[in-house]
């Protein structure tokens, strides 16, 4: 597990111009929240970071809750004290996908599928696509046939994001030239370099900025939301992605848009066995005084509820759920939606109990082999896409 710090913030002596509002737009009683809350999340110097201060701001101007972060140096340090109780909540990434699916570094013995529900999620004005040399004619993936494509050696989830970008092209890593990197910053200067010509990103880290600025500048490859062939190539890949309009990003000017992609960021969960009204209460609190935090943090008003994916790839909370009925915002296609993404996790949590209780491999890559096979099997026996293989 990789270092944890452990930062208790009491943010009564932090509360911002923004979130001096007396009254609430809710009832104390209608929020149940313990009075301390604990979660982890990205490091301090993150964006999902910078948002759990200000909605713990709210917390406790508004309702006298106190919430304790635990900043986590990577996805296994975040998603480890979730799993093991001592938090009730993780501000994570895209990795608690991969923990509800039992992949990737969580497809280890010390890990599988883990029972991971929604509570909310940000989708801001940001996206996350694959940034391009500025001097080359790209306009779409398929444009990259040919081209130098970073690859980051132990980096699944940047990888994904570019295989995915390329499948919407209808191209395979056997297409272009693969260059392999140590890590995610050298693949950017790489790029500035002319060792690659593209790297993936959120459209607004400081290194996209840095290669908007270079002599090579930046360009976005553009996802046609028309083009469902593509799309349906894309999500095979990687399913979590949704068509996005962003407005920010390295190289757009003011009030120019590009058509891409993104997913959530952070995303909020817990465990599904969560019964101590945290879900409900919370989601309760983002929705209903939105107006008092919006503007706290950027990417705050990624969570209004217009911005929530109803039918995404993980399933709700169901105290979630219940509140979404509670305000008419639930519909019986959701409720499919959810039956279905709980009946998926069921399948994966049955097949990794009986796949560890019937003498699997010892060997870490052998294990990992037989459960990514087992899975698989399970998945489709019930008409479902693995995804992973």
């Amino acid at each position: 597990m990789g270092v944890l710090k452990s930062t208790s913030i009491l943010f009564s002596a932090l509360v911002t111009g923004s979130l001096m509002v007396s009254g609430s737009a809710l009832a104390a009683e209608d929020v149940k929240l313990p009075k301390t809350v604990a979660m982890t999340a990205y490091g301090t110097g993150s964006g999902g970071y910078t948002q759990m201060v200000s909605i713990g701001n709210l917390l406790k101007n508004e309702y006298g809750v106190s919430v304790r972060i635990l900043p986590g140096e990577n996805d296994v340090s975040r998603m480890t004290p979730l799993r093991t109780g001592r938090v009730p909540m993780c501000a994570c990434g895209i990795a608690s996908y991969y923990g509800s699916e039992g992949v990737l570094m969580f497809a280890s013995k010390e890990w599988g599928p883990q029972p991971i529900r929604v509570i909310a999620t940000s989708t801001a004005s940001f996206g996350l696509g694959l940034a391009v040399a500025g001097d080359l004619d790209v306009k779409t993936p398929a444009d990259l046939k040919g081209r130098k494509v970073s690859y980051i050696r132990g980096d699944d989830a940047n990888n994904l994001g570019t295989e995915a970008y390329l499948a919407f092209g209808g191209l395979t890593w056997d297409d272009v030239e693969k260059v392999e990197f140590p890590g995610y910053a050298r693949t950017f200067d790489g790029v500035v370099a002319g060792q690659s010509d593209t790297a993936f990103t959120m459209t607004v880290t400081p290194v996209a900025q840095q290669l908007a600025a270079s002599p090579r500048g930046i360009n976005w490859p553009t996802l046609d939301p028309n083009d469902k062939e593509g799309w349906d190539r894309l999500k095979a890949v990687a399913p979590y992605f949704q068509s996005h309009k962003v407005t920010s990003a390295a190289g757009l000017g003011e009030g120019e848009m590009w058509q891409g992609a993104t997913y959530p960021y952070p995303i909020l969960v817990s465990n599904a066995d969560e019964k101590s009204g945290l879900a409900g209460s919370l989601v309760k609190v983002l929705i209903e005084d939105y107006d008092k935090f919006k503007d706290a943090a950027p990417g705050n008003a990624g969570y209004a509820l217009e911005n929530q994916n109803m039918q995404w790839v993980i399933p709700f909370h169901d105290e979630v759920v219940a509140y979404y009925k509670e305000i008419g915002h639930w519909t019986d296609e959701m409720q499919a939606h959810q039956d279905r993404l709980v009946e998926r996790q069921g399948i994966l949590q049955k097949t990794w109990k009986a796949y560890t209780e019937g003498n699997p491999p010892e060997d870490d890559e052998a294990f990992r082999k037989g459960w990514m096979e087992a899975r698989a099997k399970a998945l489709e026996a019930a008409g479902m896409n693995p995804v992973f293989r």
